[in-house]
């Protein structure tokens, strides 16, 4: 299964640090389905014509199932992860982001501050993941269920899980 990776950091972008969310997102990934992976992988800066334009290409031209996001999500100027999702989305899943609102607040208040969204383009999932590695984590583990529902809906395919939802 093809897999869209993008990380949004001006930073990490910009040489400052490495990124650590997009390898983390990749490892988890590994861990949580049960079939071969390939990551179509990409690191951009915090700009919504770049994430729209990266959309298009791993959606429209690439035929990624699953397309996931990293970075962007917050409440500062430069985070426009969400307002470049929804100019893509066909249709928007609201319970991706709310259940990983929920879950994440149990362990930290701040994630509360989160704007991550959710939805489908085409027959394509796309997915806002936190920016910080643990939340990754946690959040993929939570939605492995729910991602392989809905890939199961839109290509009638489910791709096989290694490990089963906790909750």
């Amino acid at each position: 299964m093809k897999i869209g990776r993008i990380t949004l950091s001006d930073r990490a972008y910009a040489g400052i640090y490495k990124d650590q969310s997009g390898p983390e997102i990749e490892k988890v990934i590994m861990h949580l389905f049960a079939e071969p992976v390939e990551f179509i992988s990409v690191l951009i800066p915090d700009e919504k014509n770049l994430l729209v334009s990266e959309f298009l290409r791993l959606v429209d031209e690439l035929d990624c199932p699953l397309v996931l996001t990293t970075g962007g999500t917050g409440p500062s100027s430069r985070d426009v992860t969400p307002e470049a999702t929804r100019l893509v989305l066909e249709k928007e899943l609201p319970g991706f982001g709310e259940i990983m609102r929920m879950e994440s607040y149990k362990k930290v208040k701040t994630a509360i501050l989160s704007r991550a969204v959710a939805g489908i383009r085409k027959r394509s999932l796309i997915i806002n993941l936190p920016g910080k590695p643990s939340a990754i984590a946690d959040c993929l583990m939570l939605l492995g269920e729910a991602i392989a529902e809905c890939l199961d809906h839109l290509r009638g395919y489910r791709p096989l899980l290694a490990i089963k939802d906790k909750k």
